[in-house]
């Protein structure tokens, strides 16, 4: 099995049961024409967020990485009419091309973008009451998951879900001595993940278009 083989696979599975969709294919065209990195989750992948959110039954979203907001429209579309999701985005350049993303999508007043570091943002969804949430999807830097997962525990409620993409880094995750800082990053966070008692958790590793990686599930058991 190579590269080839797990891109062929990804086409024949989109085209059985993830059609194209004019706001996701502009949105994935937007990222292109800005030139932002190709780091958006599948189509496929992209669906199987949709579906964990709406078997969650999800009615308040956090997404801790936007980019132009491809993963973001593929998690709005969970919610039911009163739902409401917040995503936090670094940068403004990133943030604005989202939000153009969601106007085309249509579903702009269900989604909130939150510009700055998400360390700066995340203890003021805190201090607002601006939680529970009952699903939060982490996509950002790695060096700093410990820290943003920590967060979307203490912004959920016992039954919340999250989703941590990117764990496995290509098998990069076994090295103890590696010294790229999103292996580190990852290790810690698979270190603190396994001893927090606050939830049940494991790691999927995956193949796709994107090549070999995969994501932590985790369910939040006590507060």
């Amino acid at each position: 099995m190579d590269q080839a083989r797990w891109t062929a696979v990804d086409h024949y599975i989109n085209g059985l049961v993830v059609p194209s969709d004019p706001a996701l294919d502009a949105t994935l065209e937007s990222a292109a024409a800005a030139q932002l990195p190709p780091i958006n989750v599948t189509p496929a992948h992209g669906k199987f967020l949709h579906l964990m959110a709406r078997a969650q039954g999800a009615r308040r979203i956090l997404e801790i990485g936007t980019l132009a907001g491809y993963s973001t429209i593929w998690l709005a579309r969970a919610l039911p009419t009163d739902g409401r999701l917040i995503t936090l985005e670094q940068k403004p350049s990133h943030a604005e091309i989202a939000r153009a993303n969601f106007e085309r999508a249509g579903i702009a007043d269900q989604i909130e973008v939150r510009v700055g570091a998400a360390l700066d943002t995340l203890p003021t969804l805190a201090e607002r009451g601006e939680g529970p949430f009952d699903f939060t999807f982490i996509d950002a830097d790695r060096p700093n998951l410990t820290e943003y997962f920590g967060w979307a525990v203490t912004l959920s409620r016992v039954g919340s879900l999250s989703v941590v993409d990117n764990v496995v880094r290509k098998g990069a995750v076994l090295d103890p001595a590696s010294d790229d800082p999103n292996v580190i990053g990852v290790r810690r966070f698979v270190d603190r993940l396994a001893v927090d008692d606050r939830v049940s958790a494991t790691m999927v590793q995956t193949v796709s278009a994107k090549g070999y990686d995969g994501f932590a599930l985790a369910l939040v058991i006590a507060k």
